[in-house]
């Protein structure tokens, strides 16, 4: 397959791998036919892999909503569905007005600007059933949060603040491009559970790729007990389980990370090939405390 330039996701997502697709890419095979990614956040991996058939999974119901409307939706039904409800909700439209017309500059932000609509937006979003809400309504949340992240509590309410940006022309430009990569190929998405995850249709020609939340981090997943070291079992046996199948895997993951060493991990990949990445996470969000570049980042590979 050709080579195309890499596409970077929309989402700010924990421990997106944008900035590592250069060390992780070239160690891929190159004639992949179905490349499965079971936890596939903001889809950084998945959409620049070259395969045949791409297969991605993910436990957040939200997410694989967006991603669905994203490719069931022409790419400017998506973008003037946006920009309809931006309007609706009176949130700011710096590519349009800029900074000064909101008496503000790009320093300071619109956070102040947008706190009243982004609440009205917020409460109208979460006061819908799980079925009911509109997934690009959640996208423009999105856009106007904190860090342009995304997170629910508990309940399944998004709960993020208000952020500093808007649908600026850097996030339009990034977002037309990933919409226009998922016409491309041959893209499914399911919200699934890797445990779940049958490999029946899976060759030798395949690869699972695993960027599961990490064990030492203190990233917010986990803050809420959303992956122990029951988990990280389940998924090593899993993956033990592929290899004896004779299906290619590739599993993201730190070995260590401010000081806490992921022995578990460290066991079980001495059987496998470890290539030690090099990544400095000062800009995501669960190094709130400590911004020091103290994670050990492997690629974990049985090819």
């Amino acid at each position: 397959m050709e080579k195309r330039s890499y596409i970077q996701s929309p989402l700010n997502y924990t421990g997106g791998k944008f900035r590592l697709l250069p060390q992780i890419l070239p160690h891929f095979p190159k004639d992949i036919d179905i490349f499965a990614d079971l936890f596939c956040g903001g889809l950084n991996v998945g959409l620049n892999v070259s395969a045949r058939r791409v297969m991605f999974r993910d436990v957040s119901p939200q997410l694989l909503g967006l991603y669905n409307s994203f490719l069931q939706m022409e790419p400017a039904a998506v973008l003037e569905r946006i920009d309809g409800i931006i309007a609706a909700y009176g949130l700011s439209r710096s590519a349009k007005y800029g900074y000064v017309h909101y008496g503000t500059d790009s320093s300071v932000g619109l956070g102040a600007v947008n706190r009243a609509a982004f609440l009205r937006l917020r409460a109208a979003y979460n006061q819908r059933g799980s079925d009911e809400r509109d997934p690009l309504m959640l996208f423009v949340l999105i856009l106007h949060a904190f860090n342009n992240q995304i997170r629910f509590n508990r309940s399944g309410a998004f709960n993020l603040p208000v952020g500093k940006r808007d649908f600026n022309d850097r996030m339009r430009k990034k977002l037309t491009a990933f919409l226009a990569r998922l016409q491309t190929g041959d893209y499914s998405f399911a919200c699934q559970d890797f445990r779940l995850f049958d490999p029946g249709d899976l060759t030798e020609r395949s690869l699972v790729y695993c960027d599961p939340p990490y064990l030492p981090a203190c990233a917010s997943y986990n803050e809420r007990g959303g992956w122990g070291e029951g988990e990280e079992r389940a998924l090593l046996a899993f993956l033990d389980m592929l290899d004896g199948r004779n299906i290619k895997f590739a599993l993201s993951n730190v070995l260590s990370d401010k000081g806490k060493e992921n022995l578990l991990l460290s066991r079980w990949a001495g059987r496998y090939r470890v290539l030690r990445l090099s990544y400095d996470y000062r800009n995501a969000n669960y190094q709130k405390r400590d911004r020091s570049p103290s994670s050990q980042e492997v690629l974990v590979l049985n090819f």
